[in-house]
């Protein structure tokens, strides 16, 4: 294996980890035409498209970082919230509110990640999950503010920087969607794939050893679960944008666990996972449970136990690899 020695050699690796391999050109030109080849699916698309950021957001400090979280859907929930009552208070215009649920957001978890950093992995777990009960028992005792169990409605949404009308659109709010989500998507893949992202997988990789070469450790983690929660509260924004009603299921546990479930299923570490993962697990919940509705939950969990045994955190392609290499006569089944 070649080692790299020189800046300029890994000013050189960087850029051909942030060139857009063939494939990546076809998956994306593939949902721009769902845009208008699905019209029937437009509400399901949509929600794929929200948890697929969501995910990928997760995945930020997750297959990156190496911080497992329980409470992700804290930032979620509370960007969701942010945008509302700043629709109702203030202006509809889309845009505006994801910026504001942007920011609000990433100050919630540079604040929140000051305690999440502390400890063993065991903790952070436990502080991430403690995080999440906090919001939601808050949004639901300032039920004059957020609407309690009752959930926010009134929410006024209107066109898209004063011309692309969403509400009650389903085409031009899944194109809404989508479009934030390749933008965002792009913005992380950059992030990724930058010295900064670099230095994220060496902190995973050995943190101790990342410190002796002079990685600021527990500023890169601060960082990226800043940013990272940004992401999830306009994946809320999002969702507040697109439905009738912002309740507390987008704070509860629930909503943490299917985002890690997606993520699991997708794989973790390369952006992409989430967004697979999310499909996946959607179309799944849709189309299963209209056959079996009692049993689909039994499916999600076969299809986790399957992805654990023989793909463990890279998800569906490592199946699909190993396949390949098992067919190609690469390696042993």
């Amino acid at each position: 294996m070649h080692t790299i020695s020189t800046p300029q050699e890994a000013t050189q690796a960087l850029a051909k980890r942030r060139a857009w391999h063939w494939l990546e050109v076809v998956f994306w030109l593939a949902a721009a035409a769902s845009v208008f080849l699905l019209p029937s699916q437009h509400s399901l698309l949509t929600q794929i498209a929200i948890w697929s950021l969501f995910a990928i957001s997760l995945d930020l400090i997750l297959g990156y970082a190496g911080i497992v979280s329980l409470g992700h859907a804290a930032y979620f929930g509370f960007g969701a919230y942010v945008a509302a009552l700043f629709a109702i208070n203030y202006t509809g215009e889309p845009v505006t509110g994801l910026a504001v649920a942007a920011v609000a957001s990433g100050l919630l978890g540079l604040v929140t990640s000051l305690l999440v950093l502390r400890g063993s992995d065991l903790t952070r777990l436990m502080v991430t999950l403690g995080i999440a009960l906090v919001m939601y028992e808050l949004a639901n005792q300032m039920s004059w503010l957020t609407g309690g169990a009752d959930g926010l409605t009134g929410m006024p949404v209107d066109p898209v920087l004063g011309v692309l009308p969403i509400s009650f659109r389903p085409l031009n709010a899944y194109g809404y969607v989508l479009a934030v989500l390749f933008v965002l998507f792009v913005v992380a893949r950059r992030i990724v794939h930058s010295p900064f992202g670099m230095s994220l997988r060496a902190i995973k990789g050995n943190p101790l050893r990342a410190s002796q070469i002079g990685v600021p450790n527990n500023l890169r983690l601060i960082a990226v679960y800043s940013i990272a929660a940004a992401y999830a509260g306009i994946a809320g924004a999002l969702l507040a944008q697109t439905t009738p009603v912002v309740s507390l299921t987008y704070i509860d546990f629930q909503r943490s666990a299917d985002v890690l479930l997606m993520l699991i299923i997708g794989g973790t570490g390369y952006l992409y996972g989430g967004i697979i993962g999310s499909a996946l697990f959607l179309i799944a919940q849709k189309f299963i449970g209209n056959v079996t509705p009692q049993y689909w939950e039994f499916w999600i969990g076969f299809a986790l136990v399957v992805i654990a045994l023989f793909a463990r955190d890279r998800g569906v392609f490592s199946i699909f690899e190993r396949l390949r290499n098992i067919v190609g006569g690469k390696t042993k089944p």
